[in-house]
C-alpha cells in the first residue's frame, strides 16, 4: 500500500529526525593503521585539522588534531545514544568516569545538567587499517528531567538481543538487533533512568534491520497509533516498504498503527527510529538543547561558571591504554567489563 508511507527525505552526512529525536548522523570512516599515539600513520597535509569533515581519502578527524574524534565538549539537556559497530571509541567526562567500547557496543549518555565529555576514536592497531563505523543518536528529554544528574549506561555487545527471522520459502535472514524497545518478546538492557526510552507510554526503539538479498519482514505495528517511526536505508541499493520501492540513502516516515512489510531484492541495512513525541518546545543551540531561549543563555552561564565539574584529564583527546580491551569505569570508581 502506497499510503503506508508518509514521507520521504534524502540522507546526508546528518539525517533528518523527528520529535522525540533531535539528530542522526552515520560515521562511516576507513582508517589507516594507526602511529604511536594512536592516530593515523598518514599524512595529515591538506586537512583542516580542527574541522576535517572533507572525507580525504576516506576518512576524516573531525575535531581532533593527532587522533580522530571529538575532543571535550559540554551537553545539556538531552540524551546521546552511540551505536559503535566496529573501531574503538575512547570516552572521558567531566564526572572522571571513562570508557572503551565498540564492536557492537553501544553507550547511552544522558547529559541533563550538564556535563563534558571528549569521544576519541583511537587506532590500536598499527600494522592493518582501523575501519570505524557507528551511529550517534540525540534523544530529547522532557522539561521535568533536563537537569537531572548526568548519567551513562553500557549496553555490551553480548547483551543487546537480535531478532533473527529465516524467510520460509527461501531460508534468507532478517536480524533486528533491538538497542531500544521490545521486539518479539526480547528486551533489551535498560536505558538510563530519566531517559525518555524508560516510559513505557513513550515507544521508543532504536532497530537495526539487516536483511539478506530477497529476504522479506514484517515490521510490527508500534503500540500507540501516535508513535513516529522512520526507517533509514543506510545500505543497499533499494527497499521495498508495502510494495512501494525506496532508493538508497534515503529515510521514509510510515504509519505506526499498522504492520508492515519489508522486502530487499538486493540487500539491505536500515535503522529504524521511533518514539511517541514529547511535545513541547525547543531551543537548540549547539550542544544545549533547552525548552526556551533564555534556558539556553542561563546553560551557556552555567557551563562559563562551573565548566559542568571540570576537566580532569590531562589534554582535551585522552586516549585510554594501548590495550584494545573494552571497559567502562563510573565516577564512583567501579569498573564495567563485557
Amino acid at each position: 500500500m502506497a499510503d503506508t508511507i508518509i514521507q520521504t527525505v534524502d540522507l546526508g552526512f546528518q539525517w533528518p529526525t523527528i520529535d522525540p529525536f533531535l539528530f542522526c548522523v552515520h560515521h562511516d570512516d576507513a582508517y589507516p593503521a594507526g602511529n604511536d599515539v594512536a592516530g593515523p600513520a598518514a599524512s595529515l597535509a591538506g586537512r583542516d585539522l580542527g574541522q576535517d569533515f572533507a572525507g580525504i581519502d576516506g576518512w576524516r578527524m573531525y575535531h581532533g588534531r593527532e587522533v580522530p574524534g571529538f575532543p571535550g565538549h559540554p551537553h545539556r539537556g538531552f540524551e546521546t545514544v552511540t551505536y559503535a559497530r566496529r573501531g574503538l571509541i575512547d570516552h572521558s567526562d567531566s564526572l572522571g568516569a571513562a570508557a572503551r567500547f565498540g564492536r557492537g557496543d553501544v553507550q547511552w549518555l544522558t547529559a541533563g545538567g550538564g556535563i563534558v565529555h571528549s569521544e576519541m576514536f583511537p587506532l590500536l592497531d598499527k600494522t592493518q587499517p582501523n575501519p570505524l563505523e557507528l551511529f550517534q543518536i540525540w534523544l530529547n528529554l522532557p522539561a521535568e528531567d533536563k537537569l537531572v544528574e548526568p548519567h551513562f549506561a553500557m549496553l555490551w555487545d553480548q547483551a543487546i538481543p537480535r531478532v533473527v527471522h529465516t524467510d520460509d520459502d527461501g531460508g534468507r535472514v532478517t536480524e533486528i538487533t533491538v538497542i531500544a524497545g521490545e521486539l518479539e518478546g526480547l528486551v533489551p538492557p535498560a536505558p538510563p533512568p530519566h531517559s525518555w526510552a524508560s516510559r513505557a507510554e513513550a515507544d521508543v526503539a532504536i532497530w537495526h534491520l539487516r536483511l539478506e538479498p530477497g529476504a522479506r519482514w514484517t515490521l510490527p505495528a508500534a503500540r500507540r497509533a501516535e508513535t513516529v517511526r522512520t526507517l533509514y536505508l543506510f545500505e543497499g541499493k533499494t527497499l521495498v516498504i508495502d510494495g512501494t520501492e525506496v532508493g538508497q540513502s534515503t529515510g521514509s516516515v510510515v504509519r505506526s498503527e499498522v504492520d508492515v512489510a519489508l522486502e530487499s531484492p538486493g540487500g539491505a541495512e536500515v535503522l529504524l527510529l521511533q518514539g511517541r513525541p514529547i511535545g513541547e518546545p525547543v531551543a537548540q543551540r549547539g550542544p544545549f538543547v533547552m525548552n526556551e531561549e533564555h534556558e539556553i543563555e542561563q546553560a551557556f552561564a552555567d557551563y562559563r561558571e562551573t565548566q559542568f565539574g571540570g576537566w580532569p584529564w590531562p589534554s582535551d583527546e585522552p586516549v585510554h591504554t594501548s590495550a584494545p580491551g573494552r571497559f567502562a569505569r563510573r565516577p564512583d570508581g567501579v569498573v564495567e567489563e563485557p
